[in-house]
């Protein structure tokens, strides 16, 4: 059988993954479901790695691989500061189109406070359009990171920054042909979402960090609700979530309803969950309050498995992200760059 568009499922990936060699001590944390960076020791330092592509369209693509990339590093509570790109450029492409996209790149750099390195780039018949594969890389100080698998049963998780935001700024430009019935003013809130309020959770994360989060995860396909699974999962613990807390992006939610997409299912980067102790709690809240991005307790640990509801109903799990499969369906509007 074929596998679906989107991430692999997670029970084949444990299963590629689980190779039985022995990781060098030097690798403080190895690949893992739901662990999105690495850390390798370096001197007295972590040297803390994440790669992710990005295939959205137009020059915001390399801007995207930034963000995105940075936020996997700092969700370790190390700031990014060395990134790798890998651009592969469809036939066709201008000078100016990879000038705009390296333009944009840079100045997603200069505001995580990282620059570019190294990397590669080709126009290559091999693509349709744009695909930048990114590489980010951060230090930890004293060797000190946070893993996604740090919660402990009675710890309270919050979620700082709504959802979905990159699936609501993704649906509403790919598929605006089935958004006639979506206010025009909230199609392009939803559209701007990558500006305002934007997908990096650099400085929440770091902030979260340095009050003591015993686990940080950025939820990206698979929406919110895969974020707290793969957040639950690695920590080895269940996660019981009162709904009626979450944080919602209002124009995502109206452009789901309107292309019939789940938004716990929907691509969700711009959204932190980190887990704390319940006595650091109160002064991690008055922290990101500070920063201007205050968090929201969703959800609490407990012993067990599983993503429950306050009625004891699990999550949806979602194998393939509801953007995905929305535009699968019918089509974006367009793959031109």
């Amino acid at each position: 059988m074929a596998l679906p568009v989107g991430k692999l499922p997670p029970e084949l990936l444990r299963e590629l993954l689980a190779t039985g060699r022995r990781l060098p001590r030097e690798v403080l944390l190895g690949p893992a479901v739901g662990e999105d960076a690495c850390a390798i020791a370096w001197a007295e330092d972590a040297l803390v790695a994440a790669s992710d592509p990005i295939t959205l369209t137009g020059s915001e693509v390399g801007a995207h691989a930034v963000v995105i990339n940075a936020n996997d590093i700092a969700a370790t509570g190390a700031r990014p500061r060395w990134f790798l790109a890998t651009l592969l450029l469809p036939q066709g492409t201008c000078a100016d189109e990879v000038r705009e996209l390296f333009q944009a790149m840079h100045r997603a750099l200069d505001r995580v406070g990282a620059v570019l390195v190294g990397g590669h780039t080709e126009v290559t018949g091999a693509v349709m359009q744009p695909v930048v594969v990114g590489t980010m890389l951060g230090l930890a100080e004293g060797g000190r990171f946070v893993r996604t698998g740090g919660a402990q049963p009675g710890d309270v998780v919050i979620q700082v920054g709504a959802a979905p935001l990159e699936g609501a700024a993704v649906l509403a430009t790919e598929a605006a042909h089935r958004l006639s019935s979506v206010d025009p003013a909230t199609v392009a809130r939803a559209r701007e979402a990558a500006r305002e309020p934007g997908f990096s959770i650099v400085e929440p994360a770091l902030v979260a960090a340095r009050q003591g989060a015993s686990a940080l995860h950025d939820p990206t396909e698979g929406g919110l609700a895969m974020g707290l699974y793969e957040l639950a999962e690695a920590s080895g613990i269940a996660l019981e979530v009162d709904a009626d807390r979450v944080l919602w992006f209002e124009p995502g939610l109206a452009v789901c309803r309107a292309v019939g997409a789940d938004p716990w299912g929907t691509l969700a980067s711009g959204t932190l969950l980190a887990a704390f102790p319940t006595a650091k709690l109160p002064d991690a809240l008055a922290a990101l309050e500070r920063l201007g991005t205050p968090g929201r307790e969703i959800a609490r640990g407990r012993a067990g498995d599983g993503v429950w509801d306050r009625d004891g109903r699990p999550l949806p799990r979602f194998q393939r992200d509801e953007l995905a499969r929305v535009l699968s369906e019918t089509g974006p509007k367009s793959l031109t760059p």
